[in-house]
């Protein structure tokens, strides 16, 4: 099928949110929440301007391009690439959202096509991306597309699974988004303290900061980090071993400074050694005060099998409850071969909302 022409053109970035040149971009986010109320029907996953806005600029670590088309005028479709820049050099992101009214026209075809075209021009060979499915189906069902790992699955009639599938790409792992309603049962919250202390004992102390990790802890911090990358189910997804330091987490935390959010840090400590050898991180931003976003949560293998990450959720629970009860939901992710942190949010209350499928192309 030929793919018509159209013209896709580059969204460039303003200085602020209120610069003269800022029209793209204000019509650019507000054609990101519309697409994200067609999916979800409502603005949980949508990024706030002024975050978008600061997250969507180059740094030291990746750099990411934002493609758009307009038809008649009006703004329709977008797509992005992102490139990593320490590690995955071989990798890159893409992403193309179309809304439902101006599919069927090839727009998709053509921003995919672009942005391929873009990722192999600066030597990428593995591309991945991602489709979102909303809950309402059964992932164990009939009618699903299992991926690679076999744990889970997405609707194999829904569009976006046709149109990676056609475009070449392989579903390699399904990742489940649950959510949290708020305020949890203050008695369910300390009878999973009492079953899971006995576990770490005196072995263990829990420790928490908010925004930036102290200095005295933030090598052993990187460390925990890199093993994000390590440690975490990715099935066949391509990823390299990150290498963190104090500088990257540094990076990191001014990132989440700059694009608003206010993040409650919670490690455990291993009390012999003085490691650290558990972290889990929660999140809030003020322009989105209905809601938390649970960031990452890791235990280190020498450590696993002591209820760590089970305490450190719950230590960071009761600390967003306290700091910002208006929180009604918190999100988070976890791929669905991720049994024991998915047990623990099972445990905690975390309900299934959706699934997003992992996709990968190797050029």
């Amino acid at each position: 099928m030929t793919t018509p022409a159209y013209r896709i053109e580059p969204l460039v970035l303003p200085a602020s949110l209120d610069s003269p040149d800022a029209a793209d971009f204000l019509e650019f986010s507000d054609l990101s929440d519309a697409l994200v109320l067609q999916t979800w029907g409502n603005l949980d996953r949508a990024t706030p301007r002024s975050a978008r806005l600061e997250a969507w600029r180059d740094d030291d670590y990746k750099q990411l391009r934002l493609f758009f088309v307009r038809l008649d005028g009006r703004m329709v479709a977008t797509s992005w690439v992102r490139l990593p820049q320490q590690e995955n050099l071989q990798d890159a992101t893409v992403r193309v959202d179309v809304l439902d009214e101006f599919t069927g026209r090839g727009v998709g075809r053509a921003l995919l096509r672009h942005a391929e075209s873009f990722a192999a021009g600066h030597g990428r060979s593995t591309l991945q991306s991602f489709t979102e499915h909303a809950a309402g189906f059964d992932p164990d069902g009939t009618g699903i597309l299992k991926p690679g790992t076999g744990t889970g699955g997405i609707p194999s009639d829904a569009r976006a699974v046709k149109f990676a599938t056609a475009a070449g790409y392989t579903l390699e792992q399904v990742t489940r988004f649950s959510a949290l309603d708020m305020p949890p049962s203050e008695a369910a919250l300390d009878a999973l303290e009492r079953a899971a202390r006995p576990f770490a004992g005196d072995r263990y102390e829990l420790l928490a900061w908010t925004d930036s990790c102290p200095d005295e802890y933030v090598d052993q911090l990187a460390v925990l980090m890199s093993r994000m990358s390590t440690d975490s189910p990715a099935g066949a997804l391509h990823y390299d071993p990150e290498v963190w330091d104090a500088k990257r987490v540094r990076h990191v935390e001014d990132e989440w400074k700059q694009t608003g959010q206010e993040s409650l840090v919670a490690v455990a400590r291993h009390m012999s050694s003085g490691e650290l050898a558990a972290y889990s991180v929660l999140q809030y931003s003020a322009s989105k005060p209905w809601l938390a976003d649970q960031d990452d949560t890791l235990v280190a293998k020498p450590h696993r099998g002591h209820r760590l990450g089970m305490l450190v959720k719950l230590l960071n629970l009761r600390r967003m409850m306290e700091a910002h009860p208006s929180v009604e939901r918190i999100l988070t992710y976890n791929a669905a071969e991720n049994d024991h942190m998915l047990a623990i949010n099972v445990a905690l209350g975390f309900r299934p909302a959706g699934y997003d499928g992992e996709w990968q192309r190797r050029c």
